[in-house]
């Protein structure tokens, strides 16, 4: 069974950015608000990745582009929320949530759910906001409908 691009390159966000997101929780700098929003680098990356392979076989309509680069990002929030979900359980649950940076949130007592939830409509909103500003990079290599 051959696995769908779209598929394998939302993996890839994942564990690229867990493992960005880990490392960062190791030397200590998770705190750092800059260092967190580099995590769209591999987003973009997946995303354009998943975008080039599409015209390199010849498939380019623009409408079948622009769901395969959404899928791609929303599969890579998906995965990303549910291994956030699972981490934070196994390092006390909301306990370590309260331990996490207040500028990451709105502020308040938020528990696990409630983060999660949050960044899942923030990965949403960088998802369609990536697969708009790829979809006009790639543009001249689409054709409409």
């Amino acid at each position: 069974m051959k696995v769908k691009t779209e598929i394998k390159n939302g993996y890839l966000i994942f564990i690229a950015v867990g493992t960005y997101f880990l490392i960062m929780e190791f030397l200590g700098l998770a705190h750092l608000f800059y260092l967190r929003l580099l995590n769209i680098v591999f987003v973009f990356y997946a995303v354009n990745n998943t975008l080039q392979s599409r015209v390199t076989r010849g498939k380019k309509k623009f409408a079948p582009n622009v769901k395969a680069a959404l899928v791609t990002s929303l599969v890579g929030v998906f995965l990303s929320i549910a291994g956030l979900f699972i981490y934070s359980y196994m390092r006390g649950g909301d306990i370590y949530v309260q331990k996490l940076p207040e500028s990451f949130l709105f502020g308040g007592d938020p528990s696990i759910n409630l983060y999660c939830f949050s960044l899942f409509f923030e990965g949403i909103a960088s998802s369609v906001v990536i697969t708009m500003l790829l979809m006009f990079y790639w543009n001249n290599k689409f054709t409409t409908d």
